[in-house]
C-alpha cells in the first residue's frame, strides 16, 4: 500500500476514487463517461445541485450566501476578491502568514490600498500573529489564510474582528466547523482537501457585491456566476463531480465535526513522535501547529536523503518539505487514514534506531 503525504494535488478517499473511476468509464450505465457528459444535461444539473446543497449542509451556510464552483484556483481569488469588493479609494487589511498571503497582498494592491496589519515574516512564518483587540473598522475587509501548507501553521481559532472577514481556506476547508456568518468571502482551491485540481469553491455573501464602481470583466465578476449558478461558461465537470463525491463522503463520516476528531488523532500521533524522537525537531510549536500540514526537520540535515530513501522503502511518498523551507512535510488531510500516519511514525522510529 502506498501512503500519500503530498501537499496537493492530495489524497482522496478510496471510496471516492472508486466511484470516480467507474464514472470515468461508464456513468451510471449511461454508456457515457463523466468526462464527456454535457454540462447542460439534467444529470450534471443534478450534480451541481447536490454539490451546492451538500456544501451548505456541511458548513451550515445561510441563504444570503452564494456557493460557487469556479476555475483558476485560489490564486485567481487573490485578485477577484479585491476586484469585486474593494473600491480604489478604500484600504484592505491583510495578515501575512506566508507565501500564499504574500501573493494575495501583491494582487490586492492593483485595486486599492493595502495595509499589512500583522506579519510573522520575521520569525520565518513559524507562528500566527495575534490581532485580538485591534480596531479594524477603517478597513473595507480583513484577509487571512486559515492554514499555511508550506510553513505548517494554522489558526486554532479565527479572530473576532469589527470589519468584513475574507479567508483563504484552500487547505483546511471541511476539516472543522466554523461560523460562516462571520465571513463575507471564503474561498478554497479543491486540490488540497476537497477534490482534484480544476475547480475553486467560493462562498460569498451576496449583499457585498455590485458596490464597486470599476468595470469588471464578465468572467471575473462574482455576480455573473451567482446569476448563472456557476454555469456562465462550461463547468469543470469532472472536478466538481469528484468534489461532490468527497463532500458526500465527509457527510457520511459524520460531517465536519467528525473530521475534527479524525484529524486531531492523526496530528497528535505525529507531533508526539516528532517531539519524542531524538533525531527530529518540529518547525512549529504551540497552538499554531497545523493539523493539515506537519512540518519538521532532522537535527542532522546530512541525513535528509537517507530518511527520504527510508520512507520510500516503506511506501511513504510526498514527504519532502517545500523548497523554501526544506526538511519534511506530512500532509494529513481529511482522507488520510490513521494507519498511514502510524506507518510514518514506525518509519521514524526505525530510522532513529539506526542513526541515533
Amino acid at each position: 500500500m502506498t501512503h500519500n503525504f503530498f501537499a496537493g494535488p492530495a489524497i482522496l478517499p478510496q471510496e471516492v476514487l472508486a466511484k470516480a473511476s467507474a464514472a470515468a468509464r461508464n456513468l451510471e450505465e449511461m454508456g457515457l463517461s463523466i468526462l464527456e457528459i454535457s454540462h447542460r444535461s439534467d444529470f450534471f444539473k443534478g450534480v451541481m445541485d447536490d454539490a451546492v446543497n451538500t456544501c451548505k449542509r456541511l458548513l451550515n451556510i445561510p441563504d444570503d450566501y452564494a456557493v460557487l464552483f469556479l476555475t483558476g484556483g485560489a490564486s485567481s481569488q487573490f485578485y477577484m476578491v479585491p476586484m469585486n469588493i474593494l473600491k480604489s479609494d478604500e484600504t484592505a487589511a491583510y495578515v501575512d502568514t506566508g507565501t500564499w498571503s504574500t501573493k494575495a497582498i501583491k494582487e490586492a494592491k492593483m485595486f486599492g490600498n493595502v495595509e499589512t496589519i500583522a506579519s510573522s515574516k520575521e520569525d520565518n512564518y513559524t507562528s500566527i500573529p495575534n490581532i485580538d483587540g485591534m480596531d479594524l473598522s477603517q478597513y473595507r475587509y480583513l484577509h487571512i489564510t486559515s492554514n499555511n501548507t508550506i510553513f505548517g501553521t494554522q489558526y486554532d481559532e479565527f479572530p473576532e474582528v469589527n470589519t468584513r472577514l475574507v479567508c483563504d481556506m484552500s487547505s483546511d476547508i471541511f476539516s472543522r466547523p466554523f461560523d460562516v456568518t462571520k465571513f463575507d468571502v471564503v474561498y478554497a482551491g479543491a486540490q488540497k482537501n476537497m477534490g482534484p485540481a480544476g475547480t475553486t469553491l467560493v462562498i460569498v455573501k451576496k449583499d457585498i457585491l455590485d458596490k464597486v464602481d470599476r468595470p469588471i470583466p464578465t468572467m471575473l465578476n462574482y455576480s455573473t456566476h451567482v446569476a448563472k449558478n456557476s454555469g456562465f461558461n462550461t463547468h469543470p465537470v469532472f472536478p466538481i463531480y469528484v468534489s461532490m463525491l468527497t463532500m458526500q463522503w465527509v457527510e457520511k463520516q459524520g460531517g465536519v465535526t467528525a473530521m475534527v476528531a479524525r484529524n486531531s488523532e492523526k496530528a497528535d500521533a505525529l507531533y508526539a513522535e516528532i517531539d519524542r524522537n531524538a533525531l527530529f525537531t518540529a518547525n512549529i510549536n504551540g497552538q499554531d501547529r497545523s493539523k493539515m500540514n506537519v512540518t519538521f526537520q532532522l537535527k542532522n540535515a546530512d541525513l535528509n536523503d537517507a530518511f527520504l530513501t527510508h520512507c520510500k522503502e516503506h511506501n511513504l511518498l510526498g514527504l519532502k518539505g517545500h523548497r523554501s523551507v526544506g526538511g519534511f512535510r506530512a500532509s494529513i488531510y481529511n482522507a488520510m487514514e490513521l494507519d498511514s500516519v502510524k506507518v510514518l511514525v514506525q518509519a521514524m522510529q526505525s530510522f532513529e534506531s539506526h542513526h541515533a
